[in-house]
């Protein structure tokens, strides 16, 4: 005869994060050389995890699917505006940059959610329609639709662009 035992159930405090932002990102390989793209950035995106950027509460990798290989990462964010500092400051600013010139074989998204309400996503060189994709209609990342600020509905003036829409 088996024991039964209690669900241990329990929940969280957030309200010392008002602001907080999760937001999932991940890279797909779309050709064979997406391999060595996506695995470049591996100790890249480690190395700027361990010096703790301002805002950053936490990281996590993990797998999406290994055919085509799929990798992704879950960070929760103090705050928006920790989060964009960060995406417009190196290493991330070279990266981007980078990636927004030549995608290196692979396709790149992310998806944010924001405490306070709102959501936004976008998605590049992503061939196959995932995550808000699959069931919301694609619209070209251009004009208001260009900056995760301008996306997600926030307050304030978008700071410069990693990239101007005008080189893309």
């Amino acid at each position: 005869m088996s024991k039964v035992s209690k669900v241990d159930r329990q929940t969280v405090d957030l309200s010392a994060y008002p602001d907080l932002v999760v937001i999932y990102l991940g890279m797909r390989v779309n050709a064979w050389r997406g391999l060595k793209t996506l695995l470049g950035f591996g100790p890249q995106i480690a190395r700027s995890v361990a010096e703790r950027p301002d805002g950053l509460l936490l990281h996590e990798s993990f797998i999406v699917s290994l055919n085509p290989l799929h990798l992704g990462m879950r960070e929760y964010w103090r705050d928006f505006d920790a989060l964009e500092a960060w995406s417009r400051s190196p290493p991330h600013r070279e990266w981007w940059s980078k990636f927004l010139r030549d995608s290196g074989g692979t396709g790149f998204w992310h998806e944010a959610y924001f405490m306070r309400g709102g959501m936004e996503a976008v998605y590049d060189d992503v061939k196959k329609p995932l995550g808000f994709a699959q069931f919301a209609p694609m619209r070209p990342a251009r004009g208001p639709m260009f900056s995760a600020r301008q996306r997600a509905g926030r307050q304030g003036a978008s700071p410069p662009a990693v990239i101007a829409e005008s080189d893309l």
